[in-house]
């Protein structure tokens, strides 16, 4: 896991507040926070306590409602601090002044808060900190910061020192986690605690961030008392009494041990063939690309192999699927052998082999390396009391010479390999396609879909999403189709490949928003209220003005509360920039719109995204999910998964649902919320009304979902 970022947004100083609420009220002491980019004041639910108005519900006000409750006599005071705070002409604010209650009086209060971050301009991004009623009491306040260090039963492991770095205390998760009780360890310094993975450099920057920020958060192995090592997340924080003396540090760490081991063995059940042991298609991918990479910086070539082995159905259907897995991890051992060191074989399917042979000096320099797996393929294999014999067929492309992607790469060597079969088998072909009748072809593509654009040939069909436990309609995803005039409707995996990096995908992409917000509007009217879910491809989300479109078409239909729309974000697209994608998601989700992550589990940093992007959804792919009553491989990591989004608080969601026992499996691992052909195929919005008010009379609330004879779910 990577370390926490260096400010709190308001959902993590929510979070924040909710685990350390049986600190903070007892302490009487309150958490607040002054976003400046979205003029907004956040904080917890003891400032409309102590206001009487908790009964707003309201955890928020904007910046002049804010200032509308100082009293008059600190305005100016209060208005001046917050504006050197934010030009930077000061780090720390801290000042004492009063605000209307309810009821016409005056609460004074003591307001502390730190800058976390400031922009390129230098201005401040964010104030968080603490605040407290005053009190005549002197001896109050050092009572309550004392009060507020003793997280007795905070879930995490909590330490103090004093400024020498003596630990003073602990609290029980501390021992939980180390080993060490109470009275073995208060005395000591928390260098018994090291593992002697961090180095030197390490401890230098982390102290030299805690004195000159005032706190640090990030990662490190630590060393139980005995002898174990568990990696955890920590926050360590210097306190300070109202002189700005240093008095105590204070450190608040979790134990993710358990969480990375199992981050670790699902990347590795996702990149790796179990049968083989060989990279799947996902990591080909990522070695494919950083291997493209290094051709154009070396002037060098590359070469893609896609290698079908002649005959291995007739294996298997003679001699049995076991033969058959010990046949390819044989053949594979073979032809890893006949490679150079460097170039990757990877097994993309039942019997189809990838091999990616890098640093070819010429585009002829293939051939001999491509000669040695076609005899390592033919070569007699002895299992058992049996010999077995096979052959293959390559197809090749050649990379800077085929200049097109990484999956576009693998298309055509899949495209020469089928004519290495038509030719005869047990030999190879090199792909040479004009690449001038492809991109002909393909410009006739997008002038088609322009004129679909202009003519209205397209519409939405909305699947529905259901929750498995409870029967209740949860929302609907709108997918698009083309009619066209000649074709008929038309999937839209039949056209909108062609325009994934080109502008017609934003066109198309508005059109989709547009349309299932109008559509929404009709149905709230009628008394329906879904909410819908839309895709959004890369192109589209990068474009730089997404977010202020995004914000005019919801503002084009008012009546649509903005948390009913859904953007589902693929994988491949937050890997092109992955800071840009999560500031943009951060920016929409401001406006009230939420994010899921669509076909989670298929990309090759499925985990570095769930770690980084602010998604609330997490989409498990229905390539995982359709085989899981037979795939185990599958069924483990659709697990893994489901725990992962528990793990880090995201709702999840399954696609691909096709039966009753698909869902009865999902409810089992947790994952309540589906959508699929076992529930219902996409359908016009005309139709969707009277599907929810069948599906609603056959599953009433809280009822267990029955299953037709065929096995789907029934409605």
């Amino acid at each position: 896991m990577s370390a926490p970022p260096s400010s709190l947004d308001m959902p993590e100083m929510r979070e924040l507040v909710r685990r350390l609420a049986p600190v903070l009220v007892p302490a009487h002491l309150g958490v607040w926070q002054v976003d400046f980019e979205r003029s907004e004041v956040a904080f917890d639910a003891l400032l409309p306590q102590l206001l009487g108005t908790e009964a707003d519900g309201s955890l928020a006000l904007a910046l002049p409602a804010w200032a509308g409750l100082v009293h008059p006599d600190d305005a100016a005071r209060q208005r001046d601090l917050l504006e050197q705070c934010l030009r930077g002409g000061r780090e720390r604010y801290e000042i004492e002044h009063r605000l209307r209650r309810r009821d016409g009086s005056w609460l004074e209060c003591t307001f502390r808060a730190v800058v976390q971050e400031r922009s390129p301009q230098g201005l401040a991004r964010r104030l968080v900190g603490s605040y407290q009623e005053c009190c005549s009491d002197p001896h109050r306040h050092e009572d309550l910061q004392v009060a507020a260090t003793v997280f007795t039963h905070a879930r995490e492991g909590i330490s103090i020192t004093d400024p020498q770095g003596t630990i003073i205390d602990v609290n029980h998760a501390f021992s939980r986690i180390t080993g060490y009780a109470r009275e073995e360890i208060i005395g000591k310094n928390p260098r018994v605690l090291q593992s002697g993975r961090q180095s030197p450099e390490f401890y230098a920057a982390m102290w030299k961030a805690i004195i000159q920020q005032g706190h640090w958060s990030g990662e490190m192995w630590n060393r139980r008392k005995d002898g174990s090592l568990f990696l955890e997340v920590v926050t360590i924080s210097a306190v300070r009494d109202e002189a700005g003396l240093l008095r105590h540090y204070v450190a608040v760490f979790s134990d993710v041990t358990q969480a990375r081991e199992t981050e670790l063995r699902l990347e590795n059940i996702a990149h790796f063939d179990v049968l083989t042991g060989l990279p799947n298609r996902v990591l080909l991918f990522d070695r494919l690309r950083q291997c493209m990479a290094q051709c154009q910086r070396r002037a060098s070539s590359l070469a893609v192999a896609f290698l079908d082995l002649d005959g291995f159905k007739e294996v298997n259907d003679r001699y049995g699927h076991a033969l058959g897995d010990q046949m390819l991890i044989a053949l594979a051992r073979r032809m890893g052998d006949a490679l150079r060191e460097g170039d990757t074989l990877a097994r993309v399917g039942g019997d189809e082999f990838v091999v990616v042979m890098a640093d070819l000096d010429g585009p002829q320099h293939f051939e001999p390396l491509v000669q040695r797996l076609l005899m390592a393929a033919s070569e007699p294999v002895a299992l058992g009391l049996e010999t077995l014999q096979l052959s293959a067929s390559i197809g090749i492309t050649l990379y800077p010479r085929d200049a097109v992607d990484a999956e576009q790469l693998l298309r055509h060597a899949d495209h020469a390999m089928y004519q290495a079969k038509q030719a005869g088998k047990n030999r190879m072909a090199v792909f040479d396609v004009a690449q001038d009748a492809a991109q002909a072809n393909l410009r006739e593509v997008h002038q088609e879909i322009r004129s679909a654009l202009e003519r209205s040939e397209f519409a939405l069909y909305y699947q529905p999403k259901v929750n498995l436990r409870t029967g209740e309609v949860v929302g609907a995803e709108a997918l698009i189709r083309w009619q066209h005039p000649t074709r008929g409707l038309l999937a839209p995996g039949l056209f909108l490949p062609a325009i994934d990096d080109h502008v017609l995908s934003t066109f198309v992409g508005e059109w989709v928003i547009a349309t299932a917000l109008a559509q929404m509007s009709r149905w709230h009217a009628e008394g329906l209220m879904i909410k819908v879910s839309v895709n959004v491809g890369a192109y589209q989300l990068l474009d730089g003005s997404f977010a202020q479109r995004l914000e005019q078409l919801l503002r084009a239909q008012p009546d649509v509360p903005p948390e009913f729309l859904e953007l589902e974000i693929l994988e491949s697209s937050a890997l092109a920039d992955m800071a840009q994608i999560s500031h943009l998601m951060r920016h929409c989700q401001a406006l009230g719109v939420r994010f899921a992550l669509d076909d989670f589990g298929t990309g090759f940093s499925s985990l570095t995204y769930m770690r980084r992007l602010p998604a609330q959804v997490i989409k498990i792919d229905q390539s995982f999910v359709r085989d899981i009553l037979a795939d185990a491989d599958d069924l483990s990591i659709v697990q893994g998964v489901i725990g992962l989004a528990t793990a880090f608080r995201r709702e999840v969601i399954a696609e691909g649902v096709e039966t009753m026992a698909h869902g009865e499996v999902l409810l089992g691992l947790g994952c309540e919320l589906a959508q699929g052909y076992g529930i219902a195929r996409p359908m016009p919005a005309a139709e969707l009304p009277q599907w929810t008010r069948d599906w609603a009379a056959a599953h009433p609330q809280g009822s267990p979902l029955n299953s037709r004879e065929d096995g789907a779910i029934s409605y």
